[in-house]
């Protein structure tokens, strides 16, 4: 049994392993995008803008790491949210368990010890 939980966790590492490796997938729309240029590394608001088969200009997010301050600042706190949360629920279990065991060892264990202890004198 351990030998088979083993071979999920390498099945399941070389999973994870191949989806950072590979590259993404390619763009499957019709449309084009700009290529990155200097201009791309300055902190942009939106993406170019593209012009659409209808005529209307699409807003598009250029290929690579975003690097808008205002972009990770959002991201990072809505990261940081979530994190809190986790960690509060936590938080919860964490205690909620440790109480439980306390109480177990209180009300079951140490009465069985001290009854153990006064049989066998």
């Amino acid at each position: 049994m351990v030998v088979f939980e083993c071979a999920i966790v390498v099945a399941l590492a070389m999973v994870a392993w191949h989806m950072v490796a590979s590259p993404p997938a390619p763009q499957v729309s019709g449309e084009q995008v700009a290529s990155p240029t200097a201009q791309a590394r300055e902190p942009v608001t939106a993406g170019p803008t593209v012009v659409g088969q209808a005529g209307t200009p699409i807003n598009t997010l250029l290929p690579g790491l975003n690097m808008n301050s205002s972009f990770w600042r959002r991201r990072l706190a809505e990261l940081n949210r979530g994190e809190n949360s986790f960690e509060l629920l936590e938080w919860r279990i964490v205690h909620t368990a440790m109480d439980t065991a306390r109480r177990y060892i209180k009300s079951v264990v140490l009465p069985a010890l001290a009854r153990a202890e006064s049989t066998g004198r």
